[in-house]
């Protein structure tokens, strides 16, 4: 395969180099160098990301005929908001995630990553707008740009949403991809929240960056690339390797990383809790893999959970009554989850809501241990 594709660089070599800029040239090298590391004997780093095959508009396959699209929203001001705007909010944040059906899966991924100082300050420069407020915008910038100096870096905060479907073939999964798309950008648009949808390049960039924390290289990549050098887009993002030795800890390239699983019993939560992981002033990605249960087996399974629940509530009174004790004195947490439980198929058989299984995974990153 390596010599092949050695005699295809010799043979593009002089169409490359008309086109390319040197830090082009040096990318598709490093490219070149990964893929040719690769030991087949092993999984390699490319062999190590999961996906297939990513397309120019953004469809992306993942593994078992399963494609995804992805879309990058802003934050939205909930906390400042007022009590009555703070339950509109919600509410339609309710009705966002009841569109989501049980033959669609999605990904809310919130990313803080250190930036580059080049990058961060292109992020933090304000164009002038040739009106009256130029010199404020000027002053606003140089301000944010003496910060930069002094060695202020920060964090850039990306949110995200990723869907996918299950299809026979791309060209099956691309026109229910596209509605589903336009809904989720209709849904964000009436929740005053603006957002865009993500093409093949950008989210290559997106992985780019996240699998080149130790390095902070900007992305270059362009399609007609893969052609001419016989790569793959694995190559332009891949790390230059994995290493998990631990079930807990991992090694990508030059960085450490861990990931926890968040585990939740309370039957409510504070709305600030993901505001709180977010805050955090360090190097972090929040994951949570949702996915909606069909809700005829929704009411099914909470009807189960009833019955086992009303069937321990029996056992403990028969207890009680043996020992001569009140049969009405119960464990509160059959008490507690026996409520919760009856609120929870009243809100699936009434409500028109919707049951999801949600997995809370938190990444921390640094440089050593």
């Amino acid at each position: 395969m390596f010599t092949a594709l050695k005699k295809l660089q010799k043979e593009n070599k002089h169409q490359i180099r008309g086109k390319l800029s040197s830090a082009d040239k040096k990318q598709i090298e490093a490219a070149i160098n990964r893929a040719n590391k690769a030991d087949k004997k092993e999984k390699s780093s490319q062999d190590s990301i999961p996906y297939e095959r990513m397309w120019a508009d953004g469809i992306c396959r993942t593994i078992n005929n399963h494609y995804t699209k992805t879309i990058q929203f802003q934050d939205i001001n909930y906390q400042l908001s007022q009590n009555e705007d703070k339950t509109a909010i919600f509410e339609g944040w309710c009705d966002f995630l009841n569109y989501f059906d049980s033959s669609i899966e999605f990904q809310l991924s919130f990313l803080n990553l250190a930036a580059s100082q080049e990058t961060f300050a292109q992020s933090i420069n304000i164009p002038l707008q040739n009106d009256d407020f130029d010199s404020i915008r000027s002053e606003y910038s140089d301000m944010l740009q003496n910060q930069l100096a002094r060695g202020n870096n920060g964090l850039i905060k990306t949110k995200y949403l990723t869907f996918g479907i299950e299809a026979d073939s791309v060209n099956a999964a691309k026109p229910r991809l596209e509605r589903i798309e336009t809904d989720i950008l209709n849904n964000f648009k009436r929740l005053g929240v603006s957002a865009e949808s993500l093409d093949g390049k950008k989210r290559l960039e997106q992985l780019h960056s996240i699998f080149h924390m130790d390095e902070q290289i900007p992305f270059r990549f362009e399609w007609d690339w893969l052609v001419s050098s016989g790569l793959s887009t694995k190559d332009f993002i891949a790390p230059s390797y994995f290493e998990f030795k631990t079930g807990k800890k991992f090694r990508m390239g030059k960085t450490i990383g861990a990931v926890s699983f968040v585990q939740i019993l309370a039957p409510e939560l504070n709305d600030r809790m993901l505001a709180d992981f977010l805050d955090m002033e360090s190097s972090l990605i929040v994951s949570l893999h949702i996915r909606s249960v069909d809700q005829v087996k929704a009411i099914k399974t909470i009807k189960r959970k009833i019955t086992d629940l009303d069937r321990a509530k029996i056992e403990e009174q028969k207890k009680a009554v043996r020992s001569g004790y009140d049969m009405d004195i119960i464990p509160s947490d059959l008490a507690t989850y026996g409520n919760e439980a009856k609120k929870l198929l009243q809100d699936l058989q009434s409500r028109n809501e919707r049951m999801f299984l949600v997995t809370f995974l938190v990444m921390n990153t640094a440089d050593n241990m």
